[in-house]
């Protein structure tokens, strides 16, 4: 008898451990669950938040890398060489540098003390505003990111060319990355121009001048954005990259007066954007990979654009010297002086 009780006695508690371990699992698997649910729905949020802040600034890039490519549609002789430095200057529109936000966009954060606000996209200035959240019950919060608060953005670049055979150019352009007010720019790529007012004699012999050009260009555009510590480290978003590789094709006219020539074109390209964060991983990276998840879920804003852009251009010679100023126009302006000198 004494041991059939001791026996039941132990069954007791045995069964009470067993129940008091069920519920703890079962707490901390839905704690578990429900962090990794506001973590999808942070993510969510910093998806809306990345297209709408960094879009304005690779449409923008586009137009920056697009124009000057050619300096003359004459025909150059056989190894001729131009090598030159040029300096563009980008004005930023005033639509493109904020956007609208409301409570409802997010699932994750809400805006501190208010329903909407303005923020600044990428090309916008340096006001911000709080956004809040909770994870984990640990309130996460935020500024949201800075614009490079300039009206217009200067950088400058290298280009050169060589004559080809058959009236065709070679044409390289390379610029060393750009320091912005929050942010980076660089762009690089290659062309080739063909003459082909050289088959109208009557052209070339009124000194008019038609040339077609294709070029690939790369560029890339980075810019501070998301900082978000937390009590697993930072979740490793501060930094927000958009790569653009754009295939041109424009045709170009000049006519020469003695030392000058007046040029204008129409410029044809398609551009592919791509996105990608960076920056200190946290804890959370031993858990749950945050960063690539992320990136992977930048795919999804993913896009391909095609502009049309205008541009005229005057170009005058001293001896072997040549200055040069060039304004394309679309969407955006954009200007481009430049010092060139023909070997």
């Amino acid at each position: 008898m004494r041991l059939t009780l001791k026996l039941m006695r132990k069954s007791v508690k045995i069964s009470v451990l067993l129940m008091a371990f069920l519920c703890f699992a079962n707490k901390a698997q839905s704690q578990t669950s429900q962090t990794f649910e506001d973590i999808g729905h942070l993510l969510n949020d910093a998806l809306f938040f990345s297209d709408q802040y960094i879009t304005p600034a690779t449409d923008a890039a586009v137009y920056q890398a697009a124009s000057g490519w050619m300096t003359s549609p004459k025909k150059r002789k056989l190894w001729d060489v131009t090598l030159g430095l040029h300096s563009n200057v980008f004005f930023v529109p005033k639509r493109d540098r904020s956007f609208g936000i409301k409570n409802s966009d997010f699932s994750f954060f809400q805006i501190e003390g208010a329903t909407s606000a303005t923020v600044p996209t990428a090309m916008g200035n340096d006001s911000q505003v709080y956004l809040v959240g909770d994870l984990d019950g640990e309130e996460i919060r935020l500024k949201s990111p800075e614009g490079i608060d300039q009206e217009t953005i200067f950088y400058p670049y290298l280009q050169g060319s060589v004559g080809l055979w058959f009236g065709t150019e070679a044409l390289v352009k390379y610029s060393t990355k750009t320091k912005l007010k929050k942010g980076d720019y660089q762009v690089y790529g290659f062309g080739l121009k063909h003459n082909f007012s050289q088959y109208f004699k009557k052209l070339e012999a009124n000194k008019i001048h038609l040339a077609v050009l294709a070029v690939y260009s790369k560029e890339d555009i980075s810019f501070d954005f998301i900082s978000i510590p937390t009590q697993y480290g930072s979740l490793g978003i501060n930094r927000l990259n958009g790569l653009v590789d754009t295939w041109q094709f424009q045709v170009n006219g000049s006519k020469e007066f003695k030392n000058f020539e007046l040029m204008a074109g129409i410029i044809a390209n398609t551009s592919k954007f791509k996105y990608v964060v960076g920056g200190e991983k946290g804890e959370t990276e031993e858990v749950i990979p945050l960063q690539e998840i992320l990136n992977k879920r930048l795919e999804e804003i993913y896009k391909t654009k095609t502009n049309v852009i205008g541009e005229i251009s005057g170009r005058y010679q001293i001896k072997k010297v040549y200055l040069q100023s060039v304004i394309g126009f679309g969407k955006f302006v954009n200007t481009n002086f430049s010092v060139q000198y023909e070997f």
